[in-house]
């Protein structure tokens, strides 16, 4: 261990393209798991690593935000409007502020769905606008990291944006989405801090600018399928790993 806490708390904090990486592929199981109990392939994974290095590092999926009362949306503004505008209360809308995750989570993951690499580039931003701009983005990742601050002793483990298919993107949209995802790696996070990237838009387009076919459900469905879930949920655990004991700034 690298001074970390052997007990560990995560929260995962996700909707549908989430919820591929949490069954690791088995989609089978989003249908079943309700009734038969099975544990996700994520969690699987944590409880044998739990045993080969003796430590308790719980993961638990949240999904976040719910459908009702706040509506399926988990874009920047939406991680803004909830945690930074609203932060002070312990909830908005029934969703947990930062003030309440924080309470028994000691690493919080979160993720957008894969609209969100529906950009345009409007130069005027404004930081209160639900319209997917990258300089609404960036505002609103600035206040967002601004209120990770307050919790020193919470690490934030972000998602870059999921990538569309060719067919249901623009050149001009997926090389939006690309830069974006440059500037939170390179701009956004900075070394030594609670904030941590997963680059999952790279592990889905492989330096490209689209979710490459054969990780798609199909190319009009932007959803990681089974086959790209299966190769990507153990690098997913290992860097939520990697962050917990200290190997990743």
């Amino acid at each position: 261990m690298n001074n970390t806490d052997k007990n560990t708390s995560i929260a995962f904090l996700h909707h549908s393209t989430g919820k591929s990486i949490w069954q690791g592929g088995n989609s089978y199981l989003v249908k079943i798991k309700g009734k038969l109990g099975a544990s996700s392939a994520v969690e699987k994974w944590f409880s044998k690593y739990n045993r080969k290095n003796g430590v308790n590092y719980q993961i638990r999926e949240i999904v976040f935000p719910k459908k009702d009362p706040y509506g399926w949306k988990n874009y920047p503004f939406d991680y803004y409007n909830i945690w930074v505008k609203n932060g002070d209360e312990l909830y908005y809308k029934e969703e947990p502020t930062l003030k309440t995750l924080t309470i028994d989570s000691d690493v919080i993951i979160f993720k957008h769905c894969f609209p969100v690499s529906r950009l345009s580039d409007e130069k005027e931003g404004d930081i209160n606008s639900d319209r997917k701009t990258i300089t609404n983005y960036k505002l609103q990742y600035e206040a967002l990291y601004a209120e990770f601050q307050k919790y020193p002793n919470v690490k934030f483990i972000v998602w870059t944006p999921a990538a569309l298919t060719e067919s249901k993107t623009t050149v001009e949209q997926a090389g939006l989405t690309r830069q974006f995802s440059n500037w939170v790696k390179e701009k956004w996070d900075k070394p030594g801090d609670n904030v941590f990237v997963w680059d999952f838009f790279e592990l889905e387009t492989e330096g490209g600018l689209y979710l490459k076919e054969e990780y798609a459900v199909n190319s009009k469905d932007s959803h990681p399928n089974d086959s790209f879930a299966r190769k990507t949920y153990p690098r997913f655990c290992q860097y939520i790993v990697d962050v917990i004991e200290n190997r990743v700034e």
